[in-house]
């Protein structure tokens, strides 16, 4: 059995994960500890205003406050590892205040840690493509800190899409409404579009997004599961979660 981590901010999708779990058709545990997304709130609502200063630039202070209480429940359940399950709470650090933050992690942890904005950073390498579509259901101004975190890994971003929607309201959204955001955020010279929000459902809609774009779909739950799997060296084929869990991976000359 492996047991895998994950600290996820206040209760939107938090269903994904055993939804996941159970798609994955193997001897993989999903343990979830929920942490306080107050401090994330305040954050979001400093960069919309364009006033990002002071302590939230600190992403090591984030670390004891807002997560490593949720560490030792993960260690006492037996994770092997553990992800921040949370896209803006990392990218908007920028690159090195992201690294600094999972370094953090990992040690407060003592085992492989990493969040849900390198997780979209290793996808996209993992299935191969150059270009991407942001989708977000952030303000816009939010959405393109996310497309600069994504450049800042070598990934080109071809277009931007801020739904400007709160985490309440998404975590409602069914099919339908998923399927319009990745629609709306898709371009014709895009190789695959990405949907960067932990508190959006889309573990059972995935085969629909992907059928319906034609292309790779990468969806923040989505990559959180699997990067947790590549963190301890597992890999496995479960094609309802979209193309990411099907495709080999690429050979790096």
């Amino acid at each position: 059995m492996t047991a895998l981590g994950f600290l996820y901010p206040g209760h939107y999708a938090e269903d994904e994960f055993p939804r996941m779990e159970q798609l994955l058709g193997s001897d993989i545990r999903a343990e979830l500890v929920h942490t306080d997304d107050v401090e994330e709130a305040r954050l979001m609502q400093a960069l919309t205003r364009g006033v990002l200063t002071g302590a939230a630039e600190r992403p090591e202070d984030g670390v004891p406050r807002r997560l490593a209480a949720g560490v030792e429940e993960l260690r006492l359940a037996g994770a092997e590892a553990v992800v921040w399950a949370c896209t803006s709470g990392s990218f908007v650090h920028g690159w090195e205040g992201a690294q600094e933050q999972v370094r953090a992690l990992a040690l407060a942890a003592g085992m492989p840690a990493s969040s849900t904005s390198f997780a979209f950073v290793h996808a996209v390498r993992e299935i191969g493509v150059r270009r991407v579509a942001v989708a977000a259901t952030y303000p816009a101004d939010v959405a393109e800190l996310f497309a600069g975190f994504l450049r800042a890994a070598g990934v080109e971003v071809v277009s931007v899409h801020g739904a400007g929607a709160a985490p309440d309201e998404v975590s409602t959204w069914g099919a339908e409404e998923v399927l319009a955001l990745a629609r709306a955020g898709d371009h014709a010279d895009a190789h695959a579009v990405l949907l960067p929000d932990t508190a959006l459902h889309t573990a059972a809609y995935l085969t629909e997004l992907e059928k319906g774009l034609i292309k790779p779909v990468l969806t923040a739950n989505q990559v959180t599961m699997w990067e947790a799997l590549r963190l301890v060296d597992r890999r496995v084929h479960a094609p309802a979660l979209g193309s990411l869990f099907t495709k080999e991976p690429v050979v790096q000359v």
